[in-house]
């Protein structure tokens, strides 16, 4: 806990401040994750932070429901949750026991490439924090198939061997790192 939680809470801090810039009008354009406009991955981003929470309170998974407006207010509740020391103790029944620094660690991932479509989708700066690139990379490299059974990553997209740690991660689960709107 004492090592992720600040990179969750910068992430996530990261990805808010994305979401609170976007402009209705972008809502329609395309992201690079193809099944979401840019209004349907904040909605999807509503969601994981309320399910999030839930987890982390040891609750169900929760089905997502339409697009809200109040992510920052969600992603707040969801670290809230996170803070407390119980939330990494054991394992996640509702993800099928997963163990709870694994469950944080897809929070992580999640933010970090989340915040990267949705900063290309609308045409915003975007840099995440090399130490949440390197955590997410050496998990992903780990549990990359699972990600994969369960729809959450895509087949890989080829990226150069020495390419950067990000462009790598973005590859590994799907993303073409030169995916331009």
């Amino acid at each position: 806990m004492e090592d992720m939680m600040p990179l969750m809470t910068r992430a996530t801090h990261r990805a808010s401040g994305l979401v609170t810039a976007v402009r209705p009008e972008q809502f329609g354009s395309p992201t690079p994750c193809a099944e979401f406009d840019v209004k349907a991955l904040i909605g999807h981003l509503e969601w994981v932070a309320e399910m999030f929470e839930s987890l982390a309170r040891g609750g169900e998974r929760t089905e997502q429901g339409p697009y809200a407006g109040d992510f920052p207010e969600r992603a707040d509740r969801m670290l809230t949750a996170w803070s407390r020391p119980e939330a990494w103790e054991g394992t996640c029944a509702a993800l099928g026991g997963l163990p709870m620094t694994t469950v944080a660690h897809l929070w992580l991932v999640d933010m970090v490439v989340h915040g990267w479509d949705l900063a290309r989708a609308t045409e915003q700066a975007y840099e995440p924090e090399a130490e949440a690139v390197a955590r997410g990379l050496r998990f992903t490299e780990q549990s990359v198939e699972m990600g994969r059974r369960s729809g959450a990553f895509g087949p890989p997209v080829a990226v150069p061997d020495d390419a950067p740690p990000f462009d790598r991660l973005l590859g590994l689960i799907g993303r073409d790192p030169a995916w331009k709107p």
